[in-house]
């Protein structure tokens, strides 16, 4: 097999676009090892680059951030990785970081691909030399490319004949997981799924790659962050090459660590090519891009959920994520489904259920049924900012949105949340409207379909002259929302022309009983909806009480919404 050395000033081009498939970040780990006296082998995987221990000691000796095995083999030691996924390699990092005069002085590389395997023994006769014996150096990296791009499961590093390795990189495309079909949503630019992080324009602190890994990841360490600009109307922005050309709908952005770097704010738009592009900065700004998500407030410490605009119907094939005016981001979750498989017309109607015929669909009411399905979303403040506020509280009070005045309060033993929404009312003098408070008992909705989980809206409201708060009688945490009997839906929708609600506005939103809401004067809303349990709602409102439109105007929509109720296919 052909292999070639690769300079380090020319490495940035031969491994551009390819992933790290033996990172710990991908779930990458050791089998088994030769020898490991002085320093334990699962160093080699770790993502950050090895760290200088010099001075310091344990019982075997010096300390190093890598593998050291004892000295005067006479034949060779070895170590067996299992890597993050499978994959087709194409190059290799030996980095030698912090050895010097105990380095290992040469190494090979074997591989072989079986997923369905057991742990192999390093005898197994399936390995397959992938890169043959070459020379390291101390202290340094050591990049190679290798022809052929064999696939792999397992990878099993040998040095000659003994010594200290800090690092050891495996990388490689994805042999990507998706679904088959054209119906199902899931994670576009998941690493797994194949997506690839094809250029970033500054990763400072953190590299634009992490963005598409599995998890929420453990610190600031393991996300993207740009270095602090002092520029006005400075932007860093990063672009994601799709698995495949997708139908998107939603994005998830996850602010996770970044408590006082996350960006102000984000945009995202999108691109079709049929073709590869060759990213630089002209070209990443210059490029006939769609605004699929307007510039949106982001807050610290939290998974966002937005959903997507302008992608009805068009399968893109990149995403450009923009911060302004720069910071950390942790996860990218772009939500959608394949439109490289099946039929044309199942491409066309990706985002819509497959079990139903949305044209043909006529209600009792004999109103038509709109093509569009809108996602429900988990309920979070930034979503929810432009029809009103998100009462709640937060378990880190960092994670809280910025500005918010937070104190200790009862002695010590509560957090005090202050004034996260205040009350607002707007009707005539002398119109006799005071503020109180009411209970709503809600029953659960009936009108579920559980064959395709979709519930149709047919009516709004508003209320013309105050803001009104609605506030769950009940406890659960925040992520409860998967917990059957703690979620309500909130449907909203900005007032258009003509004074009827503007259906291109419309979001809905999946709470739970941690979480009251506050819908600004004139937004409309669905009347409150519970989706598994009954509930009590408080109700804080302004009103007349005369049962009269001053208080509350409910209108019937001319074509019918449906929402699907939340379940993805997450990689």
């Amino acid at each position: 097999m052909f292999f070639e050395r690769v300079q380090l000033d020319e490495s940035e081009g031969a491994l551009t676009g390819l992933t790290e498939l033996s990172s710990v970040a991908l779930g990458g780990r050791v089998l088994s090892v030769s020898d490991e006296f002085f320093a334990e082998a699962f160093h080699l995987l770790l993502v950050e680059p090895a760290p200088s221990l010099k001075g310091q000691f344990g019982p075997n000796g010096a300390l190093y951030s890598g593998w050291e095995t004892r000295r005067h083999n006479p034949t060779y030691d070895w170590c067996i990785i299992k890597l993050g996924t499978s994959g087709t390699i194409v190059g290799f990092d030996i980095d030698t970081s912090n050895f010097n005069g105990n380095e290992a002085p040469e190494a090979s590389v074997e591989a072989f691909y079986d997923p369905l395997s057991n742990d192999p023994e390093p005898t197994d006769s399936r390995w397959k030399e992938v890169l043959p014996k070459v020379k390291l150096g101390p202290s340094s990296r050591h990049l190679f490319t290798i022809s052929d791009a064999p696939s792999a499961t397992f990878v099993k590093l040998n040095m000659y004949p003994d010594g200290g390795i800090a690092r050891f990189r495996v990388y490689g495309h994805v042999k990507a997981v998706m679904p088959a079909g054209p119906t199902e949503l899931f994670d576009l630019a998941h690493v797994f799924a194949g997506g690839k992080v094809e250029f970033v324009s500054d990763q400072h602190f953190g590299v634009g790659s992490n963005l598409i890994l599995p998890g929420r990841g453990k610190n600031m360490g393991d996300g993207w962050e740009t270095k602090r600009s002092r520029v006005p109307g400075h932007k860093d922005w990063v672009i994601i090459k799709l698995a495949a050309p997708g139908i998107l709908e939603q994005v998830e952005l996850d602010t996770a660590h970044f408590k006082g770097n996350f960006p102000e704010s984000c945009e995202i738009h999108a691109v079709s090519s049929a073709s590869d592009i060759n990213w630089t900065v002209e070209r990443s700004e210059n490029e006939d891009w769609t605004l699929i998500l307007p510039r949106t407030r982001l807050g610290p410490h939290r998974q966002h959920y937005f959903q997507l605009e302008n992608v009805e119907g068009t399968p893109f094939t990149h995403i450009k994520l923009t911060i302004h005016p720069d910071g950390g981001l942790k996860r990218v979750r772009i939500l959608g489904r394949r439109a490289d498989v099946g039929t044309a017309e199942a491409v066309e109607n990706a985002s819509e259920l497959p079990e139903l015929d949305p044209v043909a669909v006529i209600t009792p009411s004999n109103k038509p049924m709109s093509k569009t399905i809108i996602p429900v979303l988990p309920l979070s403040p930034e979503a929810f900012a432009p029809f009103g506020q998100v009462i709640q509280a937060y378990g880190d009070p960092a994670a809280a949105p910025k500005g918010v005045k937070i104190t200790p309060a009862n002695a010590g033993t509560a957090t005090k949340f202050h004034k996260l929404a205040l009350l607002a009312a707007s009707y005539p003098e002398n119109a006799g409207a005071t503020t109180g408070l009411s209970v709503y008992r809600c029953q659960p909705s009936k009108d579920i379909n559980e064959n395709d989980r979709t519930l149709t809206l047919t009516v709004l409201e508003r209320h013309s002259f105050t803001n009104q708060a609605f506030i769950p009688m009940g406890s659960g945490p925040v992520e409860g929302l998967t917990d059957p009997g703690h979620r309500y839906l909130v449907v909203v929708a900005q007032n258009g022309e003509s004074d009827r609600p503007d259906l291109k506005t419309l979001r809905a939103f999946a709470a739970s009983t941690a979480q009251g809401i506050v819908y600004n004067t004139g937004i409309w809303h669905q009347p409150m909806t519970v989706l598994d349990k009954a509930l009590d709602f408080t109700c804080v409102e302004t009103q007349i009480g005369n049962g009269g439109t001053e208080d509350c105007e409910v209108i019937e929509l001319e074509e019918r919404m449906r929402f699907r109720l939340p379940y993805v296919v997450l990689i």
